[in-house]
């Protein structure tokens, strides 16, 4: 496929059956429900053939029916991602007609896909894809001349997809099929590319993660994202992915990157899971594995700087006060609304200095890598792998130089998880046990503290995140976790390190303390 960028989408000469095929899918990836298709092109252009193929396609049935709706004028299909509506125009001769056959009323998460949208006069929306096919019958009797683009506000997507298709042809997964993996709770999109003849079921995954855009100010003029330290685009994941892979840890190798863009093929570590049954629990030998490998990585000597791409550096920022007061600053923001709590101010105010006090003395701990996410749905066991190589690393781009306790505390009390105290506490005495052996002064007590510190910060944190993806996203399944997370912040609270903070749970949030 001879591809052609253009400011709203792109231009595409398709050599044959499988270049359309191509174009169907990289259109299939991104469609969303309640998105637009306009088909547009002569008799014999393909439209309908295009059509059938997406449907077919989206139903994951190449046999299903997809009847040309020539004579119905609209056809309606319940499909696995969303609802699909098929309308053929070319016999509509007056707009209204769609009003009565009840087009304006349709289920909202439907996708429209619409041959001889011209006929639809302003009941065409705006917003919406355009795919124009023509023949080029001097290229071969199989040839199309394909334009796809986006009006209105899918314009920025419609160039995203020939993006995406760019970069597959640039970096040899032009003739991969693409699949979707599941997501996060981040903006990020994920994709299996599985190239013919690949002799392993897995071979490649794009990232699709455009540059996050900035927040509103929340503070001295700064959005969250800034203050918290959150990575703006890929070039930390790629510094980061690099690092790690060099030092001999299981972070996927950068296959491919378009940087300003946003767009990486990674090398896919499969689906190798550290936690099993119904409801999962974590299995013990991989957690295991995975504190030593932290023990490993926390006993080098790292640097706050790394290569990204020739001339191109990534600093890595510290996680210092500002940043772990304002993700502890989400409990209020977010929780209380949501747990029915209003405090006066001044229990406001206690909150956050009782937080300062227990967090200041962290800031003269000696400072690491902090993956910062690093729990189940982020590790992947390869046991084919030796020693630390086990443990495969997929979510770092927020890393920052901070106590190493952080991702101890992220692995033994895993927020998606029930982690048992006395794993809890088998996972610290292995961690512990593993730096002593490189570093026979480590302070256990010390790090005990520490550990107590940002588990009750890093539980404080997820239990206002996940009050906001219910609220601000609508994602009311991450509420389910929120009474193990009160567990573990009871958990941390226990240390004695803490009382400051334990002693204002118990003025203002008794019930946590309570379980």
């Amino acid at each position: 496929m001879k591809l052609t960028l253009l400011a709203d989408g792109f231009a595409a000469e398709l050599a044959g059956e499988s270049d359309t095929e191509k174009l169907m899918r990289d259109l299939a990836a991104e469609l969303r429900p309640g998105d637009v298709v306009a088909l547009s092109g002569d008799l014999g252009a393909g439209k309908t053939t295009f059509a059938r193929a997406l449907i077919r396609h989206l139903a994951n049935n190449p046999d299903e029916e997809a009847p040309s709706p020539t004579f119905t004028l609209m056809q309606a299909y319940e499909l696995p991602p969303f609802p699909l509506l098929h309308l053929d125009l070319y016999r509509v001769a007056d707009p209204a007609e769609l009003i009565e056959l009840g087009f304006e009323d349709r289920d909202e998460r439907a996708v429209v896909l619409m041959e001889w949208p011209e006929r639809a006069g302003d009941l065409l929306p705006t917003d919406r894809f355009e795919i124009a096919l023509q023949l080029a019958a001097h290229r071969g009797p199989d040839h199309r001349d394909a334009r796809l683009v986006g009006h209105g506000a899918y314009a920025g997507r419609a160039r995203r997809i020939g993006l995406i298709r760019d970069l597959m042809g640039r970096s040899g997964f032009a003739e991969a099929r693409r699949s979707p993996l599941a997501g996060d709770a981040s903006t990020r999109a994920y994709e299996r590319l599985l190239r013919p003849g690949a002799a392993k079921p897995f071979d490649a995954v794009l990232m699709n993660a455009p540059r996050r855009p900035d927040g509103p100010p929340v503070k001295n003029g700064k959005p969250y994202s800034a203050i918290a330290r959150l990575a703006e685009d890929v070039a930390p994941f790629v510094a980061m992915a690099r690092g790690l892979h060099e030092r001999g840890f299981s972070a996927p190798e950068v296959y491919a990157a378009d940087l300003d863009n946003g767009l990486l093929i990674l090398e896919d570590l499969g689906d190798g899971s550290v936690v099993a049954g119904a409801p999962p629990a974590p299995l013990a030998p991989c957690y295991m594995a995975a504190a030593e490998m932290l023990a490993a990585l926390h006993g080098m000597d790292l640097p706050d700087t790394l290569p990204v791409a020739s001339g191109i550096d990534h600093v890595i920022p510290p996680y210092d006060l500002d940043a772990m007061l304002i993700e502890v600053e989400l409990l209020p923001a977010w929780y209380l609304t949501h747990a029915g709590i209003a405090l006066p101010q001044a229990a406001l105010d206690s909150f956050f200095a009782a937080w300062r006090e227990v967090l200041t003395p962290l800031l003269d701990a000696p400072q690491t890598w902090v993956l910062r996410d690093f729990h189940s749905p982020n590790i992947v066991w390869l046991p084919e792998r030796e020693g630390a190589r086990k443990v495969g690393l997929l979510d770092f781009q927020d890393a920052v130089m901070g106590p190493a306790a952080y991702d101890v505390a992220s692995l033994a009390q895993d927020a998606r998880v029930d982690v048992p105290e006395a794993m809890e506490v088998a996972l610290l005495g292995a961690y512990v046990a593993s730096r002593r052996k490189t570093d026979p002064a480590f302070d256990a007590a010390l790090f005990a503290q520490h550990y107590a510190t940002m588990a009750a910060q890093r539980a404080t944190k997820i239990l206002g995140i996940f009050a906001r993806l219910d609220r601000r996203d609508g994602k009311p399944q991450y509420l389910r976790h929120l009474p193990r997370i009160q567990d573990y912040l009871r958990r941390a609270l226990a240390h004695p390190a803490l009382a400051p903070l334990a002693d204002w749970h118990a003025a203002h949030l008794p019930g946590i303390l309570r379980r």
